[in-house]
């Protein structure tokens, strides 16, 4: 039958013309996500295109959404954090790094809500007519008509994709964290998404773990163990190590009931990880089998791709953590799977 150039021409007849995930090693929502992407891909240059001018009959004008707007994020935005205060109360330690890292991450943060507040500002006075609105006034008054986050501000923010009511939300929330670990001392749990830089926050950690048992940093590797669901949240913080919350699964799901890393289920295309010890200890004593391990890396978006920073980190890529997979998948499987940690979703 094949032994024609008829019989090669009617086999290829009977391919499917879209092939399915399965082929290529991926989970059957990779077509979801491909159709997303795309949706996504279209509507943004869709939404480009519309002017931000005009009203509909009986609408608002667009001058009174941005007044309405810019003044509400203003409301939701705190001010910035008082830096000298936070640094007397937590001063420089040599056992404590946590209290160098909380305010590095402030004056961070408080970099970028002074434009994120002044450009809101000033949108309100262009509005009512006593400012001149410049290039990065009239760039973010595009954003706030269109959600979107204007580049203005991205240009001193932590990486997201999220549109630009998320956007300030996720602020929003990252801000309240820090306000509370100052107000209320060390959290026993960190959001490890909520840091700016978080790597600085993995790095003070080991610094305390080295400093406390006199061992060389570069000498240390991080053991990770996910905890089961509990109904509340420990009120003390571990004696060695850390825990950390805040982690998405991407391409796969964690089953709880098993300790593993196991399929997603069919149109959930993220799922949220449960807490994290994460526990340092020296390389040298590592008796980790890697072979029942996923090497899963962590990304700030689902970008999943950055540059290197002056620091000489990836501006996306954070860290590599190591989760437990079943015998029934080798950790080959998950790469071709894809599967990836993420800080945060896209919504």
């Amino acid at each position: 039958r094949f032994t024609s150039k008829e019989g090669y021409l009617e086999y290829i007849r009977t391919l499917p013309i879209n092939q399915e995930p399965e082929i290529f090693g991926l989970h059957a929502n990779a077509n979801l996500t491909c159709a997303i992407n795309e949706c996504m891909a279209i509507l943004s240059t869709a939404n480009s295109m519309q002017g931000t001018g005009g009203s509909s009959e009986g609408g608002k004008s667009p001058e009174q959404i941005l007044g309405e707007m810019s003044a509400k994020y203003l409301a939701e935005i705190a001010p910035p954090f008082d830096t000298e205060a936070a640094a007397a109360r937590y001063p420089v330690d040599y056992n404590e790094s946590m209290n160098t890292v909380m305010n590095q991450e402030m004056l961070r943060f408080n970099k970028l809500v002074l434009r994120v507040r002044a450009s809101l500002a000033d949108i309100g006075r262009a509005v009512r007519g006593l400012v001149v609105m410049d290039a990065n006034l009239d760039e973010v008054a595009t954003g706030i008509l269109r959600n979107t986050r204007p580049a203005f501000w991205m240009k001193v923010s932590y990486p997201s994709l999220k549109p630009l009511s998320g956007y300030v939300a996720d602020l929003v929330a990252r801000l309240d964290f820090f306000a509370a670990w100052e107000r209320e001392g060390h959290p026993p749990t960190y959001w490890i998404s909520g840091f700016y830089f978080t790597q600085s926050f993995l790095t003070g950690q080991l610094q305390n773990f080295a400093r406390k048992f006199a061992l060389p940093i570069d000498m240390l590797l991080w053991n990770f163990k996910v905890l089961a669901r509990a109904p509340q949240l420990p009120a003390e913080a571990p004696e060695v190590g850390c825990l950390v919350f805040g982690l998405f699964m991407d391409g796969a799901r964690w089953d709880a009931m098993e300790g593993v890393i196991a399929e997603s289920l069919p149109k959930v295309l993220s799922s949220e990880i449960p807490h994290i010890h994460m526990t340092p200890c020296e390389s040298s004593k590592d008796a980790t089998d890697r072979r029942t391990l996923y090497a899963s890396p962590v990304y700030k978006t689902s970008e999943r791709r950055g540059t290197l920073s002056t620091t000489g980190h990836s501006t996306n890529f954070v860290m590599t953590i190591l989760l437990p997979i079943s015998k029934q998948h080798s950790e080959k499987h998950w790469i071709k799977r894809g599967v990836a940690c993420l800080t945060q979703l896209d919504d």
